[in-house]
């Protein structure tokens, strides 16, 4: 898998850390404000889409009067708490990690989450010393699948996007990774068990953690 790989590049929420449980929480509280229950099928609905993206589709859908700005701060409060003292990295992502640093391999993270809360998660876990490059969503025209947020990252990398290798938790952002021209790895991940055989499908690889990837 790690064969001819000069980056890795990973998503955050269900890849790099274990966080995909809380969203449908803070969904279901942020809409309850609103006296809003919680749509079926809302979590597949905005599944790649950037944190700004996310926003203007709940604003327009739920007629939700704030401006764009709060709807996010809001978002970003009622999740950093969670971020901060509930959300693990994923199994054995640490050890990874230092194998990519040890080999020279370049690190990145493309991610739909905001840039305030990828950052505070990277202070929290220490990530800023082993990711050369952090980009969200917000930074490119188009949203997973679109391939734009990997192809900007490569770009930012220095290195062709077939000497990529991305981690990914969900279908919308398994096919921006290949839509990128980049092997993709497939993380198995508790809020999208149902799709797996669909996910193992599309990816090149399939993993349960990264414990032992450098053994392989």
């Amino acid at each position: 898998m790690l064969e001819n790989i000069e980056a890795v590049i990973f998503d955050l929420d269900g890849s790099l850390v274990d966080s995909m449980w809380m969203w449908r929480d803070i969904d279901i509280e942020y809409l309850g404000r609103f006296g809003i229950p919680l749509p079926e099928g809302l979590q597949a609905a905005i599944e790649g889409m950037s944190f700004s993206e996310t926003a203007a589709y709940f604003k327009e859908r739920f007629g939700i009067s704030d401006s764009l700005e709060k709807i996010k701060n809001d978002w970003n409060r009622m999740a950093w708490d969670k971020y901060m003292h509930q959300v693990p990295l994923k199994e054995g992502v640490g050890e990874f990690l230092a194998g990519c640093r040890q080999r020279g391999i370049l690190l990145g993270i493309a991610t739909s989450n905001s840039r305030e809360l990828v950052e505070n998660i990277a202070d929290v876990h220490g990530l800023h010393d082993y990711f050369d490059c952090i980009m969200t969503g917000c930074d490119v025209e188009h949203g997973k699948p679109s391939p734009d947020i990997y192809l900007a990252v490569a770009e930012r990398l220095g290195v062709n996007p077939s000497r990529c290798l991305v981690f990914e938790d969900i279908v919308p952002g398994i096919l921006a990774g290949k839509r990128a021209g980049m092997k993709v790895c497939a993380v198995e991940d508790a809020y999208s068990l149902a799709e797996k055989e669909e996910k193992a499908a599309l990816a090149d690889y399939y993993i349960e953690n990264f414990c032992g990837l450098w053994e392989q």
